[in-house]
């Protein structure tokens, strides 16, 4: 039997500096009824991504709806159907879609993409970041094998598949970066990282000549600043550079930054730049979850995540998301 009433979180005021718990309240509100055409899903987890800080600002370049004041949150959510008038969806079917943040989620039936049973061995893999992973180093970074790839932001949801991934399309050294000597350790231990820049510990660009004396053929680049430009004075002839994150802006607390970067250095090498982003190649999804689902089964790929438990919780894993408080993902179970 379906409850009457369920939890949903609000954005209850744009954030003017550090994201805080009162930026957010949780209101209970009656499950919706479906109407024919209409999926009634009861939601079981939810993922937080640093995207989302962004969308918290009412006014930004990123190609998503912001949140609305009074509004429930949106994000990726895994859940099971509970009722799909009309449809050829079944209750008890598994399904993702972009309604986090809610207990249950009413969406229409083009919003919901059913998921195979047992594709993946643990359905919180569908809330992976692994398709931005496989975009970058596949399509943005095009790396090869023998490269020596340097991947910022390594121990994020994106960054902690991205080196594994290189790793399987042959790179001869992936360099991560990340914020802490704990969370360096981990990668060179845990995930295939054969040297780690951390941030803080001394000049970017330094620590990568040392851990790259030959020069990166190849960037996937979540960050941007500083680690960008290491990245561009220490890259090879005809290195290719991927954007796909921009961390240095999106969690600076609404302040703007730009990285300045010598266009004559890049034309002089015959480097390339160039940002990439999922909604441009969403074809890559079944893609990513035949490899994921196969990897995770072989021990050739692992998935790093936290999970915290309940929707009371979700204010709270965002916060940790931005602080770098976890290594991976984060996600909510409700």
């Amino acid at each position: 039997m379906t409850n009457r009433t369920h939890r949903e979180v609000r954005l209850a005021a744009r954030p003017t500096g550090p994201v805080t718990d009162d930026l957010f309240e949780i209101v209970e509100v009656p499950v919706p009824e479906p109407a024919a055409g209409q999926v009634l899903v009861r939601n079981s987890l939810m993922a937080v991504a640093a995207v989302m800080r962004t969308l918290m600002d009412e006014v930004t370049t990123v190609p998503m709806p912001s949140f609305g004041i009074g509004e429930a949150l949106h994000g990726a959510a895994v859940g099971e159907v509970v009722a799909a008038p009309g449809t050829d969806l079944r209750p008890g079917d598994l399904v993702e879609h972009r309604l986090g943040w809610r207990e249950y989620a009413l969406l229409d039936t083009g919003e919901v993409r059913r998921l195979t049973p047992g594709e993946l061995p643990d359905p919180a893999g569908y809330l992976s970041q692994g398709p931005t992973a496989l975009m970058g180093i596949d399509r943005g970074a095009q790396v090869r094998p023998g490269d020596t790839v340097f991947v910022t932001g390594a121990a994020g949801g994106v960054g902690s598949l991205a080196g594994q991934i290189a790793k399987l399309r042959g790179a001869a050294r992936v360099i991560g970066s990340t914020g802490s000597r704990e969370k360096a350790d981990r990668l060179l231990k845990e995930f295939g990282y054969d040297a780690v820049v951390v941030r803080g510990a001394g000049p970017i660009e330094e620590q990568l000549r040392a851990a790259a004396p030959e020069g990166i053929d190849a960037l996937f680049d979540n960050v941007g600043g500083e680690q960008l430009q290491a990245a561009i004075a220490v890259a090879n002839r005809g290195a290719r550079l991927a954007l796909v994150g921009a961390l240095s802006t999106q969690l600076a607390d609404g302040a703007t930054s730009t990285t300045p970067i010598d266009t004559l250095s890049l034309l002089s090498r015959s480097i390339t730049l160039r940002g990439v982003a999922l909604y441009d190649h969403l074809d890559l999804i079944p893609e990513w979850n035949e490899l994921f689902g196969q990897g995770l089964r072989d021990g050739t790929l692992t998935f790093p995540h936290s999970r915290l438990h309940g929707i009371e919780q979700a204010s709270r894993a965002l916060q940790d998301l931005i602080a770098g408080r976890h290594l991976g993902a984060v996600l909510v179970e409700l």
